[in-house]
């Protein structure tokens, strides 16, 4: 019995036992098919994965055998052979049984593969591996596919959650029109203490890499404020202070923090003041109306602000409420996966740490020494939490979208391509000189559309989930496709099924 020992590069690791459901194929041959010389049979695993049992006929084991010979021959010297033209037994005299048999395998698995996972009916979620070569006679060979993720909404349409959210009120308002006030206002450098309504700017040191900030600037309200950074009532702890004093503040974030990295951790902060500058706020009135660009009047001015803050306000309700949503959702629901679908995804939200700690001069190794943790020991306790969470709320929502066979119209995807592309205008980036000339133009142009569908689709599936939510659900009749969508979406389907029916890694 040959095991992956025996077989060296073609094998791959053996996979850790688990308990199995075996399930037999029994089929009838048909003339000229791929059963005629393979008989599989699959065993359904508890980790969400599926054991291929090939046994593979003898004569077309033996067809692989020749062709590794040949291969061989080709690129090794045989004395009395030109490369290539050796007979098969001189090359098994001069190679060896077991090196042919290798090779072998490995033709034989890049040639069937694909054909082997559809006659076991098998949709993979990520690439499979050869456990092991059990026999050689007859041949049989050992998979390990890790099967795609499967979702049961269960019944997601008797779940409810009231949507409460309420127009800002007027005090909302007169804040917002106090901030663009503050964002048009004439400042100076004072030597004075600072206080309130003052400009800072300052340095911030922590052991906690996710607050060290350097030229950070911060004004100084006499109220508390959602988005003030690092928390509400960070900048009253600075009053009193002068350009060039410094200041350690002691703070514990609650569990219930936004940023995974900070919650319920104590922490101390170095801030040091650099800059102290005085405020003269212009008057609420037409000119400021004008230097904004809302308008003519003070009027057009505060109906811009208005709504502006009805929007911001209702996009973070919409937030809140829809992960509230998903998860009731999730409570109901059955999802299945195998452990290398959240290591993938695991890999995007290392990623996107990645970007965000380059962005303050930091790598990841840097960024493990300062929290006293191994890269393994983090990718467990805070990685694998998250890439756990967005796996199964995206999950939840594609099969939502599958099954109330949601689609995008021309019209809300083309908005929705041009709003990212004047946005992008917008922050100061130049099309026409994009790197890669005409093809870096297209590609971006791709990944904006793909983009832009994926925004439109995701909220159309939200949307559809707050009307069952609120009990105000009405279905509708089915509309036709974006012919751009579908194209699209068959060629990533197509670029997905030729990856996953690869050769198993080795």
């Amino acid at each position: 019995m040959a095991d992956k020992h025996d077989l060296g590069s073609c094998a791959a690791r053996r996979v850790g036992s688990t308990p199995t459901i075996p399930t037999k194929i029994y089929k009838t041959p048909k003339k000229g098919s791929l059963e005629e010389t393979l008989n599989i049979e699959k065993q359904y695993q508890e980790d969400h994965s599926v054991k291929l049992i090939v046994e593979v006929d003898q004569e077309k084991m033996n067809t692989y055998k020749h062709r590794a010979a040949s291969k061989i021959s080709s690129n090794s010297k045989i004395p009395g052979f030109r490369p290539g033209k050796a007979p098969y037994e001189i090359v098994v005299r001069t190679i060896g049984e077991s090196a042919i048999v290798e090779q072998a395998v490995d033709l034989l698995i890049d040639a069937e593969y694909s054909n082997i996972l559809t006659e076991a009916d098998i949709n993979p979620g990520a690439a499979g591996t050869l456990e092991s070569v059990e026999s050689l006679d007859p041949p049989k060979l050992i998979f390990r596919v890790p099967l795609a993720p499967e979702v049961d909404l269960g019944d997601y349409h008797a779940v409810r959650l009231p949507y409460e959210w309420q127009v800002p009120g007027e005090k909302e308002v007169d804040d917002a029109l106090e901030n663009l006030r503050q964002m048009y206002a004439a400042t100076e450098t004072v030597e004075r203490p600072i206080e309130i309504g003052d400009y800072v700017l300052l340095d911030v040191k922590s052991e906690t890499t996710e607050l060290n900030r350097t030229g950070f600037a911060t004004f100084v309200r006499s109220e508390d404020r959602d988005t003030e950074w690092p928390y509400n009532g960070f900048a009253r702890e600075l009053i009193g202070l002068k350009a060039g004093e410094n200041k350690t503040i002691k703070y514990t974030f609650p569990e219930s923090w936004e940023v995974e990295e900070l919650k319920g951790r104590s922490v101390s902060i170095e801030a040091a003041i650099k800059t102290v500058r005085g405020v003269t706020l212009p008057d609420l009135d037409d000119a400021l109306a004008k230097m904004t660009g809302a308008g003519d009047t003070v009027d057009a001015l505060k109906e811009m602000v208005k709504k502006d803050v009805e929007m911001r306000s209702q996009d973070e309700y919409d937030d809140k409420y829809f992960v509230e949503l998903i998860e009731k959702i999730k409570e109901g629901a059955k999802i299945k996966y195998h452990s290398s679908t959240i290591e993938h995804e695991g890999e995007h939200v290392l990623s996107d740490l990645a970007n965000r700690l380059s962005q303050q001069k930091m790598d990841l190794d840097t960024y493990f020494k300062l929290r006293e943790t191994t890269r393994e020991k983090f990718i467990e306790d805070e990685i694998n939490p998250v890439a756990r969470k967005r796996l199964e709320r995206g999950l939840l929502l594609d099969e939502i979208v599958r099954k109330e066979n949601i689609q995008i119209d021309n019209e809300s995807l083309e908005a929705e391509y041009s709003n990212t592309i004047n946005g992008l205008i917008q922050q100061g980036m130049d099309l026409s000189k994009m790197r890669g000339g005409k093809k870096g133009q297209k590609q971006l142009s791709e990944a904006i559309a793909m983009e832009s569908a994926s925004r439109v689709m995701t909220r159309k599936a939200l949307d559809m989930l707050k009307s069952i939510a609120k009990g105000e659900y009405q279905p509708v009749e089915k509309e036709a496709e974006s012919a751009i969508v579908v194209e699209t979406s068959q060629e990533i389907n197509s670029d997905a099924t030729a990856e996953q029916q690869e050769k198993p890694a080795e």
